[in-house]
């Protein structure tokens, strides 16, 4: 494996230091240059190097999401001064960049006193496996935490919900002033009947307390739905416009799916009232 920021800015053999600088052109008397790397690294408000800890034959085993070390490289990647500096940690911090430097074993991040020790994978020694096989001492202020057992796992981490799917109750919030309820449907996957309520239920939750109706403005941003499930959830929709809301408008950037939106409302008579931006659904809110 090979410390990358991009897939075309990557060197075998690379080397890290104690403030942070990174390796990756120069190795004895082998001259690999730098290429694009230097202008990509430096300039990036956050740069991500990942590769492996240490280089030449480095074996590892993955054991119920603990990771094994069967056999250490031969060369050590964590050394006292780089030979050649490529990617300068001072200068990136001077800039304020944001730097990771992640290890199939564990992950360092750049700081003032350069780099700091964050995450160790579970089943690896601290002192045996990370400390004794770099040339200095990073920065530990307090014990590193361990990386998420998933990773060394065979099966998915299943990271969607946690990423994209925020709790229905945050993405409702409501303008007094406006009287306008914002509901934030962006990255929402509908994959299921029980999900079609599930939203149902968190909108009238919302607006039960108020006891008039409101105006809505829904964000379709990246929002899916199953095709199946289009029919169900347009009636769901048209449930609330009748005993809830005032009128409704709705945007989304995404052209093909406004258009869909568009015919699927058609069928069920509701106006589409499908806009491009936040500003446009707003402006188009009828409040006869």
């Amino acid at each position: 494996m090979r410390w990358s920021i991009s897939a075309s800015a990557c060197r075998k053999g690379s080397q890290a230091d104690k403030q942070g600088n990174l390796n990756v052109s120069k190795f004895g008397p082998r001259l690999a240059g730098a290429g694009g790397f230097i202008n990509i690294s430096q300039n990036a408000k956050k740069v991500v190097f990942v590769g492996t800890f240490t280089a030449g034959n480095l074996e590892i085993a993955l054991e119920e999401g603990r990771l094994r070390i069967v056999q250490d490289g031969k060369a050590r990647k964590f050394v006292q001064e780089v030979e050649h500096r490529t990617f300068s940690g001072p200068e990136a911090q001077r800039r304020g960049m944001t730097v990771l430097y992640i290890t199939e074993r564990c992950v360092f991040r750049l700081c003032a006193e350069g780099l700091e020790l964050i995450e160790i994978a579970p089943g690896v020694d601290l002192q045996a496996d990370i400390l004794d096989r770099m040339d200095f001492v990073p920065v530990m202020r307090t014990p590193p935490a361990l990386m998420d057992s998933r990773i060394f796992r065979q099966e998915p981490m299943k990271l969607r919900p946690q990423m994209l799917e925020m709790p229905l109750a945050e993405r409702l919030s409501y303008d007094a002033g406006k009287n306008i309820l914002f509901l934030n449907f962006e990255g929402l996957s509908i994959r299921s009947q029980g999900e079609i309520e599930l939203v149902r239920q968190a909108v009238a939750e919302r607006l039960a307390p108020l006891g008039h109706k409101v105006y809505a403005i829904v964000n379709y941003d990246r929002f899916s739905i199953l095709p199946e499930l289009v029919d169900d959830y347009i009636d769901m929709v048209k449930g609330l416009m009748e005993t809830c809301h005032h009128d409704v408008t709705r945007f989304t950037s995404n052209t093909f799916f406004r258009a869909r939106l568009g015919e699927a409302l058609a069928k069920r008579r509701i106006s589409a009232n499908s806009y491009s931006t936040v500003a446009e659904a707003e402006a188009n809110l009828d409040r006869r």
